[in-house]
């Protein structure tokens, strides 16, 4: 086998072949002449890729393996990496697209004179695109190797623009340096030209900006874990959020070309969303990922063009940056038309203590918590007056009470315009939904927003429709580098951007809110709290007389508690771990009798030995807490005596104040139990202290109270009718198949 031939696994040889892994197990144990391994492991060897695709061909199992197959099952065995092999064939593509005669010229040489040949081509494209190598550019001391491009770099002749933004920097250890696209060696090239080839026949086809694409996206979908993804549907509808409708000014045209900033870049996906002519600017931590969402970028640029001189210029390049940007921010003076941002989320170690007295916090120092909010104010340094961001956050920092005093700030001056709310799967992580912030830069003398907009299309969940499929996304399949499509994005983006170029009241979808009616104590921005849902259609019947919704003065469960009108306990005992029956959280949900098992004398898993259990006793209100769903039951003389199960809350009201019928109705409420939980994780968690309660005089909840206690008699009714149906179906199962039922 020649040394640093390309190599394929297993998985790579069923997925070449079209059969599963097992039938790749089979054909080496059952053929002799199978190819041997060449590297890997015991458990996960690899394969010479030329052996594998002659046997297959002689075994008659495969007549030819697709083009772009070929390409990335050579970049995924690539030698020296994917990564690599990945910035090789960048390069190349450059080349390939911007000075094709030049690609033509060196294709039809040797290998090894074609990879000796092409550092000096590629050094040609990459300063045109990049700039030209930064020598003495980063640390002092430390000149940059020739041959070290960096990403943003002025073109040749623009010396004015570059000595003006380089003399500004002052480099230190951790300042950010320029994104390095390395001119490869003829050295490292000479393995990667049967790649380079490759790929330069498969963009003949496709595009040179689409094969890179092609080969980036089965690179992130094999190592999702390894990137901070956007698929490229979500990273659409945030670049149109943040841009005015296209049709709303003909003079556009004429306005200067508008800058636009990611200061989390990871893979490049929000800048590669930009339409039109825009001047990008990106900074990214990893230098690798780095690299590549320049060349990415530089791909998706338009091709070279002739100014009228004649002189063959290529369109100037994105400005990529590496380095961490709350502590070593790489554009400290850019005053940005739009940010786009979906940053890391949940980070401790994110420059709290470093940062202080940092003057990006106009609006409060973030906690140690609050690394969302650390961004927030980072891209709002960096728009210019009037400017507009788009930030993917977290649904919890809308809500979390250590952020209350920066949100309220936001709102307050005016900075905070809408909080969107996504179904669960636009974005990882899947299982929650997260939210979209637009922010707009205030304005010297003009007068801060009075109200801020709040949209909630979690329930648009409905699966996308196969005929929704484009080049790239098969249909119901994987999105390259976005994960798996849920739900049908063009309802879900039809209905957020109606939401905010409407700015107007849509029942369940959006409201505009007043911010002085969001000023209280907790700021919560949550849209679910706001938004009350509509009516299930079909399961109402008609009033008797038309209606409007009762509008009823409203206090909270926690107000209640700190009245002493009821008391509040979290449960803690499982199953086995008390001698008294447990109520756990199914018994809740499905109306079932408290868990008796014998004592283990175990702890809980996760606590302390659950010495003095709370004990219910009769009139008591549980509600469990994770989960989601509308529930809570009042305790009777039959559960009276059970010990309170983990993830219950339990109400005990004062029945001189409050009637506990009265209390578990209200609580039943779907928009009561939406404006009171949160999705801190992948399960929405409610906090009992926000559920509302209309302010009544005893004898009218009583009133209340008896009509909640008989919808509870009929919804139990129904599950007894439901549990004798199915015992009764199966009865007739079993009597036809034993013959003790005839079909008569």
């Amino acid at each position: 086998m020649p040394e640093n031939a390309t190599e394929v696994t297993a998985a790579g040889i069923a997925r070449l072949a079209g059969v599963g892994r097992a039938a790749v197990s089979n054909w080496r144990r059952r053929y002799a002449d199978f190819p041997q391994p060449v590297g890997g492991t015991g458990t996960s060897p690899s394969f010479a890729l030329a052996e594998v695709e002659q046997w297959l061909r002689d075994q008659g199992k495969l007549a030819e393996v697709p083009l772009r197959e070929r390409v990335w099952q050579a970049v995924a065995g690539h030698p020296a990496g994917a990564g690599r092999a990945l910035i090789h064939v960048g390069c190349a593509l450059l080349l390939v697209r911007d000075r094709p005669t030049a690609w033509l010229e060196l294709a039809a040489a040797p290998d090894e004179r074609m990879a000796a040949l092409l550092p000096q081509a590629m050094e040609h494209v990459l300063t045109a695109r990049l700039g030209p190598a930064a020598d003495g550019v980063h640390r002092a001391g430390a000149p940059e190797p020739t041959g070290v491009h960096t990403a943003g770099a002025q073109e040749p002749g623009d010396d004015h623009a570059a000595g003006s933004r380089e003399s500004a920097r002052v480099h230190t250890e951790s300042a950010p340096e320029s994104a390095r696209v390395h001119t490869p060696t003829a050295q490292d090239l000479l393995p990667s030209v049967p790649l380079l080839r490759a790929a330069a026949e498969l963009a003949a086809g496709i595009g040179a900006g689409q094969a890179f694409e092609f080969l980036l996206g089965r690179q992130l979908d094999a190592n999702p874990r390894q990137y901070t993804l956007t698929p490229p549907q979500l990273a659409e509808l945030m670049v149109d959020l943040a841009e005015p409708p296209k049709d709303a000014d003909r003079a556009a045209r004429e306005q200067p070309v508008r800058s636009v900033l990611d200061p989390a870049a990871g893979t490049g996906a929000l800048l590669r969303a930009v339409g039109g002519p825009a001047t990008l600017y990106a900074q990214e931590a990893d230098p690798a990922l780095a690299a590549l969402t320049a060349l990415r970028l530089a791909l998706a640029a338009e091709g070279p063009r002739r100014p009228a001189d004649g002189a063959h210029r290529a369109a100037p390049g994105p400005t990529v940056r590496t380095g961490d940007t709350l502590r070593a921010d790489a554009f400290p003076e850019l005053a940005a038309d739009t940010v786009l941002c979906h940053p890391p989320f949940n980070e401790r170690n994110w420059g709290h203590d470093e940062l202080a007295y940092d003057p990006r916090w106009e609006y409060g120092l973030p906690a140690r918590t609050e690394s969302e909010l650390a961004w927030v104010q980072h891209v709002l340094a960096r728009l210019r007056d009037g400017g507009t961001a788009v930030v993917l956050m977290p649904p919890a920092a809308a809500s979390r009470r250590s952020g209350r005093r920066i949100r309220a700030g936001l709102l307050r001056r005016g900075a905070l315009r809408a909080v969107i709310a996504l179904p669960a799967g636009a974005a990882p992580p899947y299982g929650i939904p997260l939210h979209l912030w637009i922010l707009c830069k205030p304005e010297p003398g003009v007068r801060p927003a009075a109200d801020l907009l709040l949209a909630d299309t979690s329930d648009l969940s409905g699966p996308a429709p196969d005929a929704s499929a484009g080049p790239g996304r098969p249909p119901g399949g994987k999105t390259p580098g976005g994960g798996r499509e849920r739900f049908d994005w063009p309802a879900v983006r039809s209905a957020v951007l109606d939401a905010w170029r409407d700015r107007a009241d849509v029942e369940g979808v959006s409201r505009v809110v007043p911010v002085i009616e969001l000023l209280d104590d907790d700021v919560d921005l949550a849209p679910a709290r706001h938004l009350p849902r509509p009516v299930t259609a079909g399961l109402v019947p008609p009033a008797a007389s038309p209606a409007e919704p009762a509008h009823r003065p409203l206090t909270t469960v926690g107000e209640l508690a700190r009245a002493g009108a009821l008391f509040l306990h979290s449960g803690t005992a499982v199953p086995g771990s008390t001698a008294a029956p447990v109520l756990t959280e199914h018994d809740v949900l499905t109306g079932a009798a408290p868990t008796a098992l014998p004592p283990t004398g175990q702890e809980a898993p996760g606590r302390a030995a659950a010495d003095d259990p709370v004990l219910l006793e009769p009139g008591d209100v549980v509600v469990p807490v994770l989960g989601g769903g509308t529930a809570a039951r009042v305790v009777d003389a039959a559960t009276a005596g059970a010990a309170l199960g983990r993830n219950l809350q339990l109400l005990r009201p004062d029945p001189a104040a409050v009637d506990p019928w009265f209390l578990a109705g209200f609580l039943r409420g779907t928009a009561n139990h939406r404006q009171a939980s949160s999705y801190a994780s992948t399960a929405a968690r409610l906090d009992a202290r926000r559920l509302q309660l209309p302010r009544m005089p005893l004898a009218e909840q009583q009133r209340y109270g008896e009509r909640f206690r008989e919808l509870a008699a009929f919804e139990d009714a129904l599950r007894t009718a439901g549990r004798l149906g199915g015992q009764l179906v199966q009865g007739m199962y079993d009597g036809l198949t034993d013959g003790t039922v005839t079909p008569g």
